[in-house]
């Protein structure tokens, strides 16, 4: 007993000073960048603004990209804690699985064929690519004598990753006015994302965060596997259904925010197992923060890689993200 009490009095511990770090990155993601700007102005643009150029920056744009930076890190990791739980696969996430492609391909054919621009069709449009997406995904992994294996998953997903990213080049190679307004857009981006975006998509964000936690605990029991789910009583095809949802509303409101932003939801779950063990009661909230931070810091690090310009935080996840992803495609297929 005290030793249990112990352990949960860490994780509590570890759960504060994460969202210390949170708030402590959000700080560093308004001041950092080309244009100098320290914490005393960052105070004074909310207390004494006077209309400054410095000021405007840090309210129009840095302050939106940074809340914007650590809703869309933090749904793409619960996202990505999910997948791999309903699945039972490590490299389950919305990137591998084509649910970021699927999404962005019907945005990109929304822009291209009938012009729109608003984000809360947007919003609409990539929830159902991302539900698209993810039934084919579904139904093609679970073609065969052995029915849904994490491998045909893999596999399935990777294919229609690769289809989907195919007709989006191919769709935006006819279209060039489409390709200047989404090129950025489809690398994965949180640079000049305007406040309204993000509270366009929050009312979808919450629902996707509060819903990710109510299933937590029957998460747990499904992770025992569906056999002994359903002796013990639970009804496991409302629960996937249920997950199912919850990732269709964060993946489908990241990319319609961001664009498609890969490797946090492979890379960030595991780093909250490795820190708080299989219960899904803690790894839902440590990976919405750990994803929080992991986003926050690539798109600091964005900034002075080729300053003045800019690398895309898509670019830059992907650089951490690749040879974490290589380690658990070879240690976690192997036990498959």
């Amino acid at each position: 007993m005290r030793e249990l009490l112990r352990t949960n009095l860490k994780k509590w511990i570890g759960f504060i000073t994460g969202i210390l770090l949170v708030v402590f990155f959000i700080g560093c993601s308004i001041v950092y960048g080309y244009t100098s700007v320290n914490w005393g102005m960052v105070v004074a643009s909310f207390t004494q603004f006077d209309g400054s150029n410095a000021h405007i920056i840090i309210q129009e744009s840095r302050v939106p990209r940074a809340l914007i930076g650590a809703a869309v890190g933090a749904s793409l990791a619960i996202a990505g804690a999910l997948m791999q739980g309903i699945t039972r696969n490590p490299l389950a996430s919305p990137s591998i699985f084509g649910i970021n492609a699927g999404a962005g391909f019907f945005i990109v054919l929304a822009v291209t064929l009938f012009s729109i621009s608003s984000i809360h069709q947007f919003a609409w449009i990539a929830f159902f690519g991302a539900m698209v997406t993810s039934l084919i995904v579904y139904f093609l992994g679970s073609l065969g004598r052995d029915g849904l294996t994490p491998v045909k998953l893999t596999l399935a997903g990777a294919a229609m990753a690769a289809m989907f990213a195919s007709l989006t080049q191919g769709m935006l190679a006819l279209d060039e006015k489409a390709l200047e307004e989404v090129l950025f857009w489809l690398t994965g981006s949180i640079e000049g994302r305007k406040l309204g975006i993000l509270t366009a998509m929050l009312p979808y964000l919450i629902a996707g965060w509060l819903g990710s936690l109510m299933i937590t605990g029957q998460m747990n029991t499904l992770s025992m596997g569906d056999d002994v789910a359903a002796g013990l009583g639970q009804n496991t095809a409302l629960v996937k259904i249920s997950a199912a949802v919850v990732i269709v509303l964060l993946a489908g409101s990241a990319v319609a925010i961001a664009g498609p932003i890969g490797f946090i939801g492979i890379v960030i779950p595991h780093i909250a197992r490795g820190l708080v063990g299989i219960d899904y009661r803690w790894i839902i909230p440590y990976s919405g923060l750990l994803g929080a931070i992991l986003l926050l810091l690539a798109d600091i690090g964005a900034r002075y890689i080729i300053m003045p310009k800019e690398v895309p935080v898509g670019v830059m996840t992907a650089l951490i993200g690749t040879p974490f992803f290589i380690y658990i495609a070879r240690r976690g297929l192997n036990k498959l």
